[in-house]
């Protein structure tokens, strides 16, 4: 029985309900992943009232969302530190399993802090309906989530059964570190050296601090400008600025290069297009992309191998797992 949960109060900036790890095995049809855009966050939300990783929560970038919840659950609140939620009001913790009564009012509160992104989740879960194998709210799509849109002011979310868990935190040493200078990990390519970028190309691109533009979303987070010499003069019969080439798919987490402003493609970005792909996020990397905030951060790139990478994905994968969190006083 699903049964009347959270009734939104104030939806904040752009709220959505999203699911990891989203639309997978798409992307040939045009379909991006969607998902959260800080999976580390979102999988420890679940985790802490007792969900799996990736049930159907809520991401709210930036602007304050208040809920009030219509029935007993319990909730968690993860994200930047300087983030706060409340519950009537009152101060509760993050990062760790909250009780919570119907009539409560819980409300989060981002601050000019490091961090852009912070998740709501509820035990049991959204009961949203799946939409191509997910429930991942796609705001390009108009799919996944409530109608496919970010929420409004008087939306109701049912969730679905789970029984009470003894109180979970995530402790301080195992949390994600937040800050407005990040350092991003990046595997070459697809279309780097020596067809696209030279080497001198390359130590530009991992030496620079880029600035993270203010027109950047879900669907990619745009860099400063940045003319690099490039190792071909044109782009032939596919055009005339050498980023360009026949039309190609585009990875997941791809740094793509459109003329001379970078791009790291979002969650909700497009599939495939006509520029060069210069380096890539593993995943290891992609939940700080999803933490910075526009107009205001900066970052640099470090680039990994592949088997880095996965050792690397494998220590975000440890550091919130289940197992790792300890019993909330």
């Amino acid at each position: 029985m699903r049964t009347e949960t959270v009734e939104v109060i104030n939806p904040g900036l752009q709220t959505t309900v999203q699911a990891w790890p989203g639309r997978l095995g798409l992307r040939a049809f045009g379909h991006a992943a969607s998902g959260p855009m800080d999976h580390v966050c979102f999988r420890a939300a679940n985790s802490l009232v007792g969900n799996a990783p990736g049930a159907p929560a809520l991401e709210v970038p930036m602007i304050d969302l208040s809920v009030a919840l219509l029935q007993d659950a319990q909730v968690a609140v993860t994200g930047p530190d300087d983030a706060r939620v409340l519950r009537n009001d009152v101060e509760v913790a993050m990062w760790e399993t909250i009780d919570v009564r119907a009539g409560d009012i819980l409300t989060t509160v981002n601050t000019n802090g490091p961090g852009f992104r912070v998740y709501l989740a509820v035990s049991g879960g959204f009961d949203v309906p799946e939409v191509l194998g997910s429930a991942a709210t796609s705001l390009v799509a108009g799919i996944g989530g409530v109608e496919g849109r970010a929420l409004d002011r008087g939306d109701v979310l049912r969730t679905r059964p789970q029984a009470r868990i003894p109180r979970r935190r995530l402790p301080e040493s195992m949390r994600p570190r937040f800050t407005t200078d990040w350092e991003v990990e990046v595997i070459e390519g697809p279309h780097a050296r020596p067809d696209f970028l030279t080497a001198e190309d390359w130590n530009v691109l991992t030496g620079t601090t880029w600035r993270v533009d203010l027109n950047s979303d879900r669907i990619g987070t745009r860099l400063h400008p940045h003319r690099f010499a490039w190792a071909r003069t044109d782009a032939g019969v596919w055009g005339g600025h050498p980023s360009n080439l026949l039309d190609t798919s585009y990875p997941a987490g791809g740094v793509l290069a459109n003329g001379d402003v970078l791009t790291i493609l979002g969650a909700d970005s497009n599939t495939s297009g006509g520029f060069a792909v210069v380096a890539t996020v593993p995943r290891c990397g992609l939940w700080k992309v999803g933490q910075m905030r526009p107009g205001r951060d900066r970052l640099r790139f470090r680039e990994v191998s592949y088997e880095e990478a996965r050792a690397l994905n494998t220590r975000v994968d440890f550091s919130i797992d289940p197992a790792r969190m300890t019993g909330a006083g």
